[in-house]
C-alpha cells in the first residue's frame, strides 16, 4: 500500500465515512437545482465562463496545472523558519447552514444583501495580512480557502486568519487541475490539506473548493464528502484579480458583476487587491450589498 492510501485512508476513518453525493448546484438556502446559466454569465462580464474553467489545462491564473501531486502524502515541517507550527488557533463558532444548503454552493440568496467575499489563500503573508487588516479595519470578514502547501510555509496565518473573525477553508494541498486527477490523487489532495486545517486550527473546517476549476465534478464531490466536507464552496464572481489588473479596473469588475448572494472568488498574495478592496467594500456599501463570511451567506 503507498504512503498517499496510507494517509487517505487514516484521514477519511477520522473525519467522514465515504457517501455518495448528487450533482446539485443550487443557491444555498434554497432546494431548487440549478446550473450556470450562459445568458447571466454574458451580462456579468466579471463572472466566469464554465467552459473556461472547466478546460484540463485551466489553473486559475496560479501557472501550470497538473493532474498529479508533488509533495509527500505524509505531514511535514516547511523549511526555515516557519517550520515551527504557530500554536493552534480556536475556530470561531460557525452558524447552522439553512435547511436546504446544497451539495455545491455557487451562491446564496439573491433576495438578500448579503455577499461572500472569498480568497484563495497563498502567497506573501504581509500582503496577505495587509488585506486582512483592510478588511477588518470596515468591520468585515472574509473566508479564506488555503492551499495545504501555503501552510506549511505560513503556518502563522492559519492563526491570524481566525483571531480576525475570518473563516478557513480547504482550497487542497497543492492547487493542482484536481478535475484531471484519479479519485485516489483527488481525495489524498484533499486530504491532506485537511490535516493541516485539523493540526493548526483544531478542525478541517465547513468548506472545501476545488483547485484550478469553478464547479466540482462528481468525482472531486465525492472524494470531498470522504475526507468529510459535506459541502463545496463555488463562486459566480471572478474578477480574475490573479491577472494583477489597476486597481481601478478589479473594482469595476466586482462591482459591476457582484448582486446579492454573490459569492467572490478574489486572491491573497496580489497587491491589486490589497489595493482595490477599499474601495470594493465602499462600492459594495453604496449599492446596499453587505460583505458576509460563506457560513453567514448561508445561514
Amino acid at each position: 500500500m503507498t504512503a498517499d492510501r496510507r494517509t487517505v485512508l487514516r484521514t477519511t476513518a477520522r473525519f467522514a465515512a465515504l457517501a455518495a453525493t448528487g450533482a446539485l448546484l443550487t443557491s444555498c438556502g434554497t432546494g431548487t437545482p440549478r446550473r450556470a446559466d450562459p445568458g447571466a454569465l454574458a451580462a456579468h462580464p466579471g463572472t466566469v465562463d464554465p467552459q473556461h474553467t472547466t478546460d484540463p489545462a485551466w489553473n486559475g491564473g496560479e501557472g501550470p496545472a497538473s493532474a498529479t501531486p508533488t509533495a509527500s502524502a505524509e505531514p511535514r515541517a516547511a523549511d526555515g523558519p516557519t517550520a515551527v507550527a504557530a500554536q493552534p488557533a480556536t475556530p470561531p463558532a460557525l452558524p447552522p447552514l439553512a435547511p436546504g444548503t446544497p451539495v455545491e454552493v455557487a451562491y446564496g440568496p439573491r433576495t438578500g444583501g448579503n455577499v461572500a467575499l472569498t480568497f484563495h489563500g497563498s502567497g506573501d503573508p504581509k500582503l496577505a495580512t495587509a488585506l486582512l487588516e483592510a478588511a477588518e479595519q470596515r468591520g468585515v470578514n472574509v473566508t479564506v480557502m488555503a492551499v495545504g502547501s501555503w501552510l506549511d510555509q505560513q503556518p502563522q496565518m492559519a492563526r491570524r486568519i481566525l483571531d480576525g473573525g475570518h473563516e478557513l477553508g480547504n482550497h487542497t494541498q497543492n492547487h493542482l487541475n484536481i478535475s484531471a486527477m484519479t479519485p485516489d490523487q483527488a481525495r489524498a489532495e484533499i486530504a491532506q490539506c485537511a490535516e493541516r486545517l485539523q493540526r493548526l486550527t483544531g478542525s478541517i473546517g465547513r468548506w472545501f473548493r476545488p483547485s484550478a476549476a469553478q464547479y466540482a465534478t462528481p468525482m472531486v464531490r465525492e472524494q470531498a464528502r470522504a475526507v468529510g466536507y459535506e459541502h463545496v464552496l463555488s463562486f459566480d464572481v471572478d474578477p480574475r484579480d490573479y491577472n494583477d489588473p489597476p486597481a481601478a479596473e478589479l473594482q469595476r469588475r466586482v462591482l459591476n458583476a457582484a448582486r446579492g448572494g454573490s459569492v467572490v472568488a478574489l486572491h491573497l498574495g496580489h497587491q491589486c487587491t490589497v489595493d482595490a478592496l477599499p474601495a470594493i467594500l465602499d462600492g459594495l456599501a453604496k449599492a446596499g450589498l453587505k460583505p458576509v463570511t460563506a457560513s453567514r451567506l448561508c445561514a
